[in-house]
């Protein structure tokens, strides 16, 4: 390929979308206490969970460094242009040290074409994202029209979230305590969503898993059609086997053009908790 995507760990983004696009994803960094890891490099996502249940606090995500985004884009080679799709500033320093990295090498070459988009989303939103990105490249695109394209589709996507308990935003301070009891005490499910500068808020408060999760799904009709020329993506916190029934249910409703399926990662799990959805797609 004559242009190099990038991403960071926030993507999550599916093993055959990496290999297919030749991916570069720079890693974020995980803290339980004060061991620190690196996500899907010495911290699988398996052990994350196990680490999560056994411990009272919540772990703590953090950025990778300039320095890591430095030295990813110094393993371009220099006459390939980088496009490095980041998670939302409003959810990290990520972005901010993308770009710090991105003034840092260019003052040593200065004729690099490194563009560096704030997706505005997280895991599957970002990884519509890339995976829209690769396939323009796949094509021929330039890469002053890639860009252009996918700033227009990241101002185009919906990423719709559905949290199955609340305990680890109320554990995580993201939820006032005395509310967080009451939503678990009324069995209320949180529909959330990403909004257009990229932060997360509450959309709908629905009592009941059934009915939250039919009303999860009905969203995406409120939003888009036309899903003969769309693709859908769904990260999730569950079992596989659970994930993938839920996806066969999202087909059969709605004829999308492609499906993306991906583990959760670290970031969006740790206050999603286990038995979390995040679904995106581009809106009409």
């Amino acid at each position: 390929m004559q242009i190099k995507i990038m991403t960071d760990g926030g993507s999550d983004l599916p093993k055959h979308v990496k290999d297919q696009y030749d991916v570069t994803i720079v890693p974020l960094n995980i803290h339980f206490g004060e061991e620190q890891y690196v996500s899907g490099v010495n911290l699988d996502i398996q052990t994350f969970y196990k680490k999560m249940r056994e411990q009272e606090e919540l772990p703590r995500s953090s950025a990778p460094s300039p320095y890591a985004f430095y030295e990813a884009y110094k393993e371009v080679d220099a006459s390939k242009p980088i496009l490095m799709l980041s998670l939302s500033k409003e959810l990290s320093t990520t972005y901010h040290n993308a770009l710090m990295a991105k003034d840092m090498i260019l003052e040593e070459e200065p004729d690099r074409q490194i563009v560096v988009l704030n997706t505005r989303t997280a895991t599957s939103g970002m990884s519509l994202l890339v995976n829209e990105a690769g396939q323009c490249v796949k094509q021929g695109m330039a890469f002053d029209e890639l860009i252009h394209h996918i700033e227009e589709r990241i101002s185009k996507i919906s990423t719709l979230f559905i949290l199955r308990t609340v305990e680890n935003l109320i554990k995580g301070g993201r939820l006032d305590r005395v509310k967080g009891t009451i939503a678990k005490t009324l069995n209320i499910k949180l529909l959330m969503k990403g909004s257009p500068e990229g932060k997360i808020e509450v959309a709908e408060k629905i009592r009941g898993n059934k009915k939250a999760m039919r009303r999860f799904v009905d969203q995406i009709a409120d939003n888009t059609s036309n899903f003969e020329n769309k693709t859908y993506s769904l990260s999730y916190s569950t079992t596989s086997e659970k994930a993938e029934a839920f996806l066969e249910e999202i087909k059969a409703r709605y004829p999308f053009k492609e499906t993306l399926l991906m583990e959760m990662g670290p970031l969006c799990a740790t206050y999603a908790g286990e038995d979390g959805f995040v679904m995106a797609f581009f809106r009409d």
